[in-house]
């Protein structure tokens, strides 16, 4: 038995390190605009764009690969989804010119937008579900993680010798997650587990929950994506001070994340509601009263503590109201988190333009209050009534 429990929980510590690797490189360019612009001979407006690519493809593709591979055992489409990481990071890194790297980089998109359709089913089976909300938030930590120390790092370590290395740094890493993976993660056949299907499926609670996280996401995003022009230009502060508190929200998004799951197994539903009623007030606070120094960066923290405990939330509400596979579920749920930060940022950034430094805020608290009257909504929108009580939390 503890040879077993030891087992999960390595095999969940590779899991998480993958959605480390995943959200690095998805985001790495940014602080090597640059390097990588100079060494490939294109502008830095070009580097930019192979995020925005990379989130495009993610939307596009996640829902029809996901219905593709449906049946396909977890545990190979993972350790083949690893394997093409690998490989795309290392060509990315070999890369003679910007079209080769913007290949290389599709392919990646391609396998992480089946990677969160998978990883949440494959790490919630390793438990029994009183243990689940506390696994998925630790493969959100590895998320939240990369941000606050994968970019950081692999910046530092571009700008120190090549950007190349970071990259090439990454898959190495790789090989050692799809190792792990490879030996330890069960293979189940699909279906066989009770994480493979909701544990209270309802079609209405599950769609409330899309429209509620697409809306609490763009909410985020459109008033985070803007943080620097509001800080500096509204709040009056030094940009060098930018640093230290996007590393203190990043610390308090890693708090969300585990503080969510230690109250999501017992909370459920209320959790939800609880998360997305934090942003929207924080959002209004920092919008009113921004221009006090230390309310913004409070307000600063705040937010990201809450849209942490928002995705962590939102993967194990989703292992609760399934209607169906849990795969295309989280597929579900994953494209309208991608297309909340798409739309949001887009948003954020028009207002910034046309109206000031302070709309991209307001725009989030409204949009966020919008989640929050759907997430309200959700007990009236249900399609079944539940024939057994949420699970109680871990003792």
């Amino acid at each position: 038995m503890e040879a077993s429990r030891t087992r999960a929980w390595v095999t969940l510590a590779a899991l998480s390190i993958g959605a480390f690797l995943f959200v690095t490189v998805e985001t790495l360019p940014i602080g090597l605009l640059a390097a990588m612009a100079g060494d490939l001979g294109v502008g830095e407006s070009s580097i930019g764009l192979l995020v925005t690519a990379y989130g495009l493809v993610v939307v596009i593709a996640t829902l029809p690969l996901v219905r593709l591979t449906a049946t396909w055992p977890r545990r190979r489409l993972l350790v083949l989804l690893l394997a093409v990481f690998v490989v795309s990071t290392s060509l990315s890194a070999l890369a003679v010119n910007y079209l080769s790297l913007l290949a290389a980089r599709v392919v990646i998109a391609l396998s992480q937008s089946v990677f969160w359709a998978v990883v949440t089913p494959a790490a919630a089976g390793l438990f029994p579900q009183r243990l689940r909300g506390r696994a998925l938030s630790m493969v959100f930590a590895g998320a939240s993680t990369a941000p606050l120390v994968g970019v950081p790092l692999g910046t530092w370590l571009g700008q120190q010798s090549s950007w190349r290395l970071p990259f090439l740094f990454l898959g190495l890493l790789g090989v050692l997650v799809l190792v792990v993976v490879l030996a330890l993660l069960p293979e189940t056949p699909r279906g066989a587990s009770d994480a493979d299907r909701g544990t209270a499926p309802d079609r209405g609670r599950y769609r409330t929950l899309v429209v509620a996280s697409a809306l609490a996401v763009a909410g985020a995003f459109a008033a985070f994506t803007y943080i620097d022009p509001f800080l500096t230009r509204v709040s009056g502060l030094d940009p060098a001070a930018l640093g230290p508190i996007l590393a203190l929200r990043g610390i308090a998004g890693l708090l969300g994340v585990v503080v969510a799951g230690l109250v999501v197994g017992g909370w459920g539903w209320p959790s939800f509601l609880a998360a997305t009623a934090l942003q929207a007030v924080t959002l209004a606070v920092q919008f009113t009263f921004g221009a006090s120094p230390l309310t913004a960066v409070i307000t600063t923290a705040v937010a990201g503590f809450a849209l942490s405990g928002t995705a962590s939330i939102l993967s194990t509400r989703v292992l609760e109201v399934a209607p169906g596979s849990t795969d295309m579920a989280a597929a579900g749920t994953s494209t309208a988190f991608n297309i909340g930060i798409t739309a949001g940022a887009l948003l954020g950034s028009g207002l910034l333009t046309a109206v000031g430094p302070e709309a991209p805020t307001l725009a989030g608290a409204l949009l966020t209050t919008a989640a929050v009257l759907v997430v309200l909504a959700e007990p009236r929108l249900a399609t079944t009534r539940r024939s057994r009580p949420l699970p109680e939390p871990a003792r």
